[in-house]
């Protein structure tokens, strides 16, 4: 069972040093903050890493429907020549799509896939894991975070560098790859590093120099509320990193932040309590910091379940009443539905294979479903007003947790105090998973021989669009599941999908390349390929 707490809190941070290498980008050259609240019904432009603020990844575009499907074709493909795990979710705006690695950022025509500028950058601290989720833009900036610990501002016309600064501290391991969200001249972001350990935090930063405007911890430090949830028995304690993209209401100023697993991942005796706040849902005021509500879908964790997802924000009719909702996923692979105003759950629904799910681990280890690889990954569900269903990708691979009966620390080691071992990669598979919005029941589920991962999009056209492990992009009917299009794109899909309209024509952008520790699956460079219709094919159902 989860749980609620409702606690305000706000910690500033001190000044950091800012280079500012250019002059500002104009605030004009846009997205506006009213561009970025109604991104929900904007068509042409994708201008969160979930399209919107809530997250929800529904489109209203009807050029691509079920008939005509099947005539889609890769219009064209840039390869950035880049092995890294490749799970950057693409935004676009007026025409222009940016992606990134863990070491460019690169603007792309949104419809010829010609690169319009790459900006490349040397780490200048430690390293730490080398992946990232994509940019957020607002101004004329487009922003991101580095391995290194930096938030990075760049003008998004050219490329050039707008300011530079350093907000975590690589030393301890704290390092970006989610894609950051800002709502009015806040960044909002947090490092990633759980199994450093790092001790977890958010923060909001200055839009026009990345100056430090607050902190709340996700893992409480001495004296702050939620810090009695957590006790060491002698051993280092850590963890509530963050490492998945954030959703926003941004009429009540409200970010929801999925908080990861605490450290030793797999040792609950290292640090009993509940270890507050991590593998919790935490919803902050964006502008302040102060803690308004939270929920915890796993206290005193054991299998590294983090939580990874906290989207849609959605509303829905539930026994006659309209009520607004929030999804919360992980990978512990239940889907469950709060209810925004009164934080009850409203239903919880596995979406992949669970077992053993709650018994203890031993030294001798125990066979539990979902392994550490296994539940909801990088990129959450998608929920359709049309079809008034969520789609949810997930993993089903099981293994063997063990914990260990001594906890040790050992500098630039990841920190169990156990050790998971997954299932062979044969017995790896994944899901696609239909939820009525408003009951919790299944509705239907797409079966694929390798895990899934990549995101997932649906249109008002009632198709759904999204990618496989292996390689193939992937195009469903959203009603029934039934497949419509496949077709190869050389490497693993397990970044973005979306989707958007320019000119009038529809376009549909994939990402590929390598994936982070998933085995026996295609690995390339990565690359941005775009679909669109191949000629006019027929309109309507």
């Amino acid at each position: 069972m989860g749980t609620f707490r409702q606690r305000p809190r706000l910690v500033l941070v001190a000044l950091v040093v800012v280079t500012v290498l250019t002059p500002p980008a104009r605030a004009d050259q846009g997205p506006t903050q009213l561009d970025l609240n109604t991104a929900a019904s904007n068509s042409s432009d994708w201008l969160h890493a979930n399209h919107d603020y809530g997250g929800q990844r529904f489109v209203d575009v009807t050029e691509i429907n079920r008939r005509n499907a099947g005539s889609l074709r890769a219009a064209c493909t840039y390869r950035i020549e880049d092995g890294n795990p490749f799970h950057s979710n693409p935004v676009v705006y007026r025409g222009v799509l940016y992606v990134t690695t863990p070491y460019s950022t690169i603007a792309l025509d949104a419809t010829t896939c010609r690169m319009r500028w790459r900006h490349t950058r040397k780490p200048k601290i430690r390293e730490t894991f080398p992946h990232n989720g994509g940019v957020a833009v607002k101004s004329g900036k487009v922003i991101r975070g580095t391995r290194d610990g930096y938030l990075l501002a760049l003008d998004a016309e050219s490329g050039r560098v707008v300011w530079e600064r350093v907000v975590a501290d690589a030393a301890k391991g704290e390092t970006f790859t989610m894609p950051p969200v800002v709502f009015e001249n806040r960044i909002i972001v947090g490092p990633a590093g759980n199994e450093v350990p790092i001790q977890g935090w958010v923060g909001a930063f200055s839009l026009d120099n990345g100056e430090p405007l607050w902190r709340f911890h996700t893992m409480p430090r001495s004296g702050e509320p939620g810090a009695d949830t957590w006790t060491s028995t002698g051993a280092v304690i850590g963890g509530g990193a963050v490492w998945t993209p954030f959703s926003l209401d941004p009429d009540r100023a409200l970010v929801f932040v999925p908080v990861g697993n605490p450290a030793p991942a797999l040792n609950g005796d290292a640090r009993p309590g509940s270890n507050l706040y991590t593998n919790s849902l935490v919803v902050l005021d964006a502008r302040t910091g102060t803690l308004m509500w939270h929920y915890q879908a796993t206290p005193n964790d054991t299998h590294d379940w983090d939580l990874t997802q906290v989207s849609p924000l959605f509303s829905a009719d539930v026994k006659g009443e309209r009520r607004r909702l929030v999804t919360v996923t992980g990978k512990d692979g239940l889907l469950r539905v709060l209810d925004r105003e009164s934080r009850e759950r409203v239903y919880e629904v596995a979406v992949t294979r669970r077992e053993n799910a709650e018994a203890p681990l031993t030294q001798e280890g125990v066979h539990v479903c979902p392994g550490g690889l296994g539940g909801v990954q990088r990129n959450g569900p998608a929920f359709s007003p049309r079809t008034n269903m969520l789609y949810v990708a997930s993993v089903e691979w099981c293994g063997t947790f063990k914990k260990f009966e001594t906890v040790v620390h050992t500098m630039g080691a990841l920190y169990f105090g156990g050790a998971w071992r997954t299932d062979a990669p044969e017995q790896a598979r994944g899901w696609l998973t239909a939820i009525d919005a408003s009951t919790g029941a299944v509705k239907w589920r797409y079966a694929s021989g390798r895990p899934m991962l990549a995101g997932v999009t649906t249109t008002s056209a009632d198709v759904l669009f999204t990618g496989e492990l292996d390689g193939l992009f992937l195009v469903l009917d959203a009603r029934d599941g039934t497949v419509l299009f496949r077709h190869p794109v050389g490497g693993a899909m397990n970044g973005g999908v979306v989707t958007y309209q320019l000119a009038g024509k529809q376009y549909v952008a994939v990402t590929s390349g390598a994936a982070h520790i998933y085995w026996r699956v295609p690995v390339a460079a990565a690359t941005v390929t775009i679909f669109t219709l191949a000629a006019m094919g027929p309109q309507g159902d």
